[in-house]
């Protein structure tokens, strides 16, 4: 869904040089894993295949907002101002959570030799893992607000959202991402990813409680939304 916004490419938010340093970052990390995964010993693991889809599933998710609404993708790189204090705790956590994870998927031990051909979990795993990306990637299509923070967009003419997946549940979006990380375990059967992956998805159980709750209170035509939309993540659960 295109967004109605009246910014010109001129007026859209450039990011800052701490964002570019932060972005860099993150590529030097991944870098990093790379280069332990390599240290290893040869040949791919599941931890190595696991990284390129994490990376390549957020690329694909990230570089769809230039195709649809390139006014977003620019607006998702800074920090929008009013984003909610609980938030900014809520995103420390949360990255710290994906390195864990990316750091413990790439020191896995199992070979792709040894999975010869794969088997049905691993592949069961490929299709939810691809089929939560794909989920997200829909429901940020249907709501120019999709920022990376919770905040009230007054100065876009923020209002509810119910269409699409929007008209089913509240928060489609964290729907993709909690089934993406739920997943995981699958994908990469080693010690320690199913904590790791149960507290990434209780996350965004956490955000989705926090989001709901202060979009009732702030965003005119919230309330009277959930009255017809009653279910967050989950039909007929919560």
């Amino acid at each position: 869904m295109a967004t109605d916004s009246t910014h010109t490419e001129s007026q859209l938010p450039r990011p800052t040089r701490v964002e570019i340093c932060t972005i860099i970052a993150m590529y030097i990390v991944l870098a990093g894993l790379t280069l332990l995964a390599r240290e290893r010993g040869p040949g791919w693991t599941l931890g190595w295949i696991y990284v390129g889809l994490f990376v390549g599933g957020m690329g694909i998710f990230k570089n769809s907002f230039f195709l649809w609404n390139p006014d977003l993708a620019w607006r998702r790189m800074p920090i929008g101002s009013g984003t909610k204090t609980w938030d900014w705790f809520w995103l420390a956590a949360f990255v710290a959570n994906i390195f864990a994870i990316l750091f413990r998927a790439v020191d896995s031990h199992t070979r792709v030799a040894d999975l010869r051909p794969p088997d049905f979990p691993w592949l069961a795993g490929l299709t939810i893992f691809v089929s939560g990306w794909m989920f997200v990637t829909w429901s940020s299509f249907w709501n120019p607000f999709f920022e990376a923070t919770v905040r009230i967009q007054t100065e876009l003419g923020h209002r509810v959202m119910d269409k699409g997946p929007y008209s089913v549940v509240r928060h489609p979006g964290y729907v993709g991402f909690i089934v993406t990380f739920l997943s995981t375990p699958l994908l990469l059967p080693s010690s320690g990813i199913v904590a790791l992956s149960l507290s990434a998805a209780l996350l965004f159980v956490i955000r989705a409680a926090l989001e709901d709750r202060t979009l009732q209170a702030e965003l005119p035509g919230y309330a009277q939304y959930t009255t017809r939309v009653r279910f967050r993540l989950i039909p007929g659960v919560w």
